[in-house]
């Protein structure tokens, strides 16, 4: 059997900024076209944040939303991850401003950098605080604006990404037939140089020359990237059913990072899973790095394809190489 953690997902809920650009929109503004992006990613449009707009901010429209539909005031909260690429800043973390403008006076919390699996670590690092029993109300967000970081003069990565984040909260789990059975993370650092921003740490600190050679900007190697998603979401995907003792005819759904629909399509056939038990919305959002995932339980749940007792499969691959997978009982 797996890791079993005594802690469940008891609220989920996402937020995009309004503004939508679609592919005819970035045909204006780099060198591609619709049908090149539709065919090689999925994607027909995504979400943009408008200048001055920071991952805080989602985050904490993301977590207002959570909140009033738990009948959950702020104090009740006792820990606040956030899970970013695009902090707003180097310090304070994003949890901090998050933690304040929320009023979450009684939580502690902090940033978890792991790229697109950056939700996932941070949930599995969540329950294990409620599970322990010594959280109560855990607020796990994922939340990125990928646009700060883009190069859109890059034609082959600035069409992929979108901003936006997601909530959920973790509180501890009554009975073994509910919430997180097992999880399975991992890292191959060995991938890191094929997916990175080599500038604004302190190996390349900002500079003049930093931001002349576009060293604060996504560089990927996509092919590298590809293969390695394809042949790990799968993996992950069978090796935390194996240990369960399920096979893919007992999940009810599968919530995979959205990165490329042809990644999901891929895992999707080696599981041998019907359209119906997969999660898709990177048509409407692209990839939004830590947001992902909450924004399909999201669109799962307002879906009406989440119901309690559901066998449910999270998982995800990001730069790093870092690849998480989270099985659960959904609980209401």
């Amino acid at each position: 059997m797996g890791q079993r953690i005594a802690a469940k997902i008891t609220g989920v809920a996402g937020y995009v900024p309004p503004r939508v650009v679609t592919n005819a929109d970035l045909e204006k503004m780099v060198d591609t076209n619709d049908e090149w992006i539709r065919t090689r990613t999925g994607i027909r449009e995504r979400h943009f944040a408008e200048s001055g707009v920071a991952a805080s901010h989602l985050a904490t429209e993301a977590a207002k939303k959570l909140l009033a539909q738990k009948n959950v005031r702020p104090e009740e909260i006792d820990l606040l991850i956030v899970a970013s690429v695009t902090p707003d800043m180097m310090f304070p973390s994003t949890a901090c401003l998050v933690q304040d403008r929320l009023g979450a006076k009684n939580a502690w919390g902090f940033d978890l950098s792991a790229a697109c699996s950056g939700f996932l670590y941070a949930l599995t690092v969540g329950a294990q605080f409620v599970g322990a029993g010594t959280h109560k109300k855990a607020l796990v967000i994922g939340s990125d604006i990928m646009t700060s970081i883009l190069n859109f003069q890059d034609r082959a990565t600035c069409v992929l990404f979108g901003d936006g984040a997601g909530a959920v909260l973790v509180e501890p789990a009554e009975n073994e037939n509910e919430g997180i059975l097992d999880f399975h993370n991992d890292v191959d650092g060995s991938g890191g140089c094929y997916l990175y921003m080599p500038g604004g740490g302190s190996l390349n600190p900002p500079s003049h020359e930093t931001v002349d050679k576009k060293m604060h900007y996504v560089h990927q190697e996509g092919q590298q990237v590809f293969k390695y998603a394809v042949r790990r979401m799968a993996e992950v995907s069978t090796t935390l059913l194996e240990r369960n003792g399920f096979t893919s005819n007992d999940l009810a759904l599968l919530v995979p990072h959205q990165a490329n629909l042809r990644i999901i399509r891929a895992t999707q056939e080696r599981l041998g899973l019907e359209d119906s038990k997969v999660i898709t919305n990177i048509d409407h959002y692209g990839n939004t790095t830590a947001g992902t995932i909450p924004l399909g339980l999201t669109d799962a749940l307002s879906e009406g394809r989440l119901r309690k007792g559901d066998l449910v499969l999270l998982v995800s691959v990001g730069a790093g190489y870092t690849t998480s997978g989270i099985l659960m009982r959904w609980a209401y």
